[in-house]
């Protein structure tokens, strides 16, 4: 899917805490960027990605990129999960 994950967080923010929580137990691989100590990473987040509200992700692909922000357990259900679940029912 994405070539490269990036999730701009910063400290005491609940829905960050989740979002990680929620990458880490789907296996995905990101760059953790806090905004709070580095003025680039706020900046990136802002003017680059046009976000003003943390967690940020952005999913790059190639030359382009999504940018998903908050946290939205279903979306990222959709994003990170290729295949159907073990629940799915086929017919037979």
């Amino acid at each position: 899917m994405s070539n490269r994950i990036v999730l701009f967080t910063q400290p005491g923010c609940l829905s960050c805490e989740l979002m990680t929580i929620f990458l880490e137990a789907k296996e995905v691989i990101f760059e953790q960027r806090d905004i709070s100590s580095s003025e680039e990473a706020r900046a990136a987040m802002i003017n680059q990605y046009g976000s003003h509200e943390t967690p940020t992700l952005v999913l790059y692909s190639g030359e382009t990129w999504e940018v998903v922000t908050g946290f939205d357990p279903e979306l990222l259900d959709q994003l990170f999960d290729s295949g159907p679940s073990s629940d799915a029912v086929t017919e037979s």
